[in-house]
């Protein structure tokens, strides 16, 4: 552990042995909402972690910690302004200006970090951006486009209600969303695994995957409804501005080289969803995208990520050292 505040951790990955620590910029690794923070770390030899220390990077990750009833007011806001700037900082102390990865909202966070504090006049010491399965255009992702004109009917107020009495999206309910978007490999799973008893490395990623699931995280209150509300019912950010806080976050405020990779089985943020922001981010001295096979996490740390996400990244980093 590096730092702690509010609840937020900033952690340091020890170099891995026997290998020679690179001088360039640390690498700081931002997870979403819900999903755990060993996501970027899911087991050897598909680990994201495993494999940018390998390379000799030194590597950040921050752990926003449990979603508790007592966390139900803390909006976006509180990651965007507050929880990764002061990761950053804490990184870029310790090693200067940072390569910022981020994977699904995330990388939505990255994002308007960076442009919040472009816009703002701050120095944001940050190298290049790389935004991993972020969907952006919600109207682009078929799961939940159907709900949209009947999200703006009903004006999101039995919704509000809800997030507003219970507090959060429970983890429970999160597990469950993340089990909808890939119910045909739930229901198949069973006849995988015999299908795939001579396959060690096959076996090992069905069990990493099912340990993440089961300890997915909730959603505070007021940032949920904010999704529900600014993405889902509205999809602000596919017009390339956000509202939080009272004051709008233009993407044309990155101005920094980006590497947007997306998912090509991807039904949570779809190609389509995650490219939008290549026309979004006018100010980015470059902007890169690549696809890659696998699902939502798949395309972060599933067995195809190794020659494609990982590499891509690998070139991208290098390329603006």
């Amino acid at each position: 552990m590096v730092v702690e505040r509010d609840g937020s951790v900033l952690y340091r990955y020890r170099p891995a042995p026997g290998v020679e620590p690179d001088e360039g910029a640390p690498v700081l690794l931002i997870p979403p909402l819900g999903a755990p923070d060993f996501a970027y770390d899911l087991r050897r030899g598909c680990s994201l972690v495993e494999h940018l220390l390998g390379s000799g990077r030194t590597v950040y990750l921050v752990d926003y910690g449990t979603v508790s009833f007592a966390d139900r007011r803390r909006g976006l806001e509180h990651w965007v302004d507050d929880v990764v700037p002061w990761a950053i900082r804490g990184a870029a102390e310790r090693g200067g200006d940072l390569h910022l990865v981020g994977w699904s909202v995330g990388g939505i966070f990255c994002l308007l970090a960076v442009a919040a504090g472009r816009d703002a006049g701050k120095v944001v010491p940050v190298a290049t951006l790389t935004v991993v399965a972020g969907p952006v255009d919600i109207a682009a992702v078929p799961l939940v486009a159907p709900l949209r004109p009947l999200a703006a009917v009903a004006g999101g107020g039995l919704v509000s209600a809800v997030y507003r009495a219970v507090g959060s999206l429970p983890a429970p309910l999160v597990r469950a969303a993340f089990h909808l978007t890939a119910v045909d490999k739930l229901v198949t799973k069973p006849l995988t695994v015999l299908s795939r008893l001579d396959d060690r490395d096959c076996l090992a990623q069905i069990e990493a995957v099912g340990y993440l699931m089961d300890n997915m995280h909730g959603y505070p209150g007021r940032a949920f409804g904010q999704l529900y509300h600014l993405l889902l019912r509205n999809n602000d950010l596919a017009e390339g501005t956000l509202t939080l806080g009272g004051r709008s976050i233009p993407l044309d405020g990155v101005d920094v080289p980006v590497l947007v990779v997306a998912g090509r089985g991807d039904v949570i943020a779809p190609l389509a969803a995650v490219k939008k922001v290549t026309e979004l981010l006018t100010g980015a001295p470059e902007v890169r995208f690549e696809t890659a096979p696998g699902g939502h996490l798949g395309v972060l740390t599933g067995r195809g990520a190794r020659t494609t996400t990982w590499t891509y990244l690998d070139a991208f980093l290098t390329e603006h050292a």
